[in-house]
């Protein structure tokens, strides 16, 4: 399958139901060797709102275009990327995110050959990067990843979360982030370890992901580590203000919904507790590894 040239893109996004995935979502699609049933996958599709520009295909198109042509070298790099500007270009609430029709309908019938080119193992990508829980669907995981990390409107501790393999792959399940604080701190220490050049950072961020979680069964991050309330209007007009806003930038981070920033003292209370937990963290002997 080539790119954009086999993939009839549908002008609006819409809603495809878990079941009609299951269906039509086999090996040889998986695999990049057969067209996606695009006519059948349509019919069992709602479509979204045509008067939202948020609501366009294009957008998402052309972003998924141009991380192939970047990344092409790289296929792992491209998180980094993707996150922030979908996110920016999509607008969207925590509850329409969380409608897994939507993530099934972008990888199906917007940008199948952007699952295979980035997440194809020796056959096939995994049938949960096209439909999925929200940590491993090839577009919710990026969305999620990037509500979850921003500070308010700056995407920059998104990019930095997502150049760690193991921040999506085991950070991003865990609920505690959903405590902005502690996710921001959780990115601070990843921060002081990556500059030290530490060696085997993925075991270093799975045994602090492990330990802050853990501890965040007794210890309540919200009340040791209190948050500002989120500015909720903000991100409303954030998102009506999609239809006069431009395409988001390629060459420079856009910016988010001015929802507030992440309380700073709370970050810093919780940045020095779980460097204490990280140090007494064990890390998980690998066959042949020495520590």
């Amino acid at each position: 399958m080539t790119r954009a040239s086999k993939i009839d893109v549908p002008y609006v996004l819409g809603l495809l139901p878990d079941a009609a995935v299951v269906k039509h979502l086999t090996l040889g699609v998986r695999a990049g060797m057969e067209h996606v049933p695009a006519a059948a996958l349509r019919k069992a599709s709602t479509n979204l709102s045509v008067t939202e520009n948020r609501r366009r295909a294009a957008p998402v198109r052309d972003l998924v275009d141009e991380v192939m042509r970047r990344f092409d070298a790289g296929r792992t790099e491209a998180d980094a990327w993707l996150a922030p500007r979908l996110h920016a270009s999509l607008r969207l609430t925590r509850a329409e995110a969380a409608d897994t029709r939507l993530w099934n309908f972008i990888a199906l019938l917007v940008a199948p050959d952007y699952v295979v080119w980035r997440h194809k193992g020796a056959e096939a990508a995994p049938a949960a990067r096209f439909s999925g829980p929200h940590h491993t669907q090839a577009f919710a995981r990026l969305w999620w990843a990037a509500e979850l990390f921003r500070d308010g409107a700056d995407y920059r501790p998104v990019a930095g979360a997502c150049r760690v393999q193991d921040v999506l792959n085991t950070t991003l399940r865990l609920d505690v982030i959903d405590h902005r604080p502690t996710a921001q701190a959780l990115l601070r220490v990843l921060d002081r370890l990556q500059r030290a050049a530490t060696a085997r950072l993925g075991d270093h961020v799975n045994a602090l992901s492990s330990a802050v979680n853990t501890a965040g069964s007794t210890l309540v991050y919200d009340v040791l580590a209190p948050d500002d309330p989120v500015d909720h209007d903000a991100l409303l007009d954030w998102i009506d203000e999609s239809d006069e806003a431009p395409p988001v930038p390629w060459d420079r981070l856009p910016d988010g919904p001015a929802d507030g920033s992440v309380n700073e003292r709370s970050v810093g209370t919780l940045v020095t507790l779980f460097e204490e937990l990280l140090a007494k963290a064990p890390l998980r002997q690998r066959p042949g590894a020495t520590r």
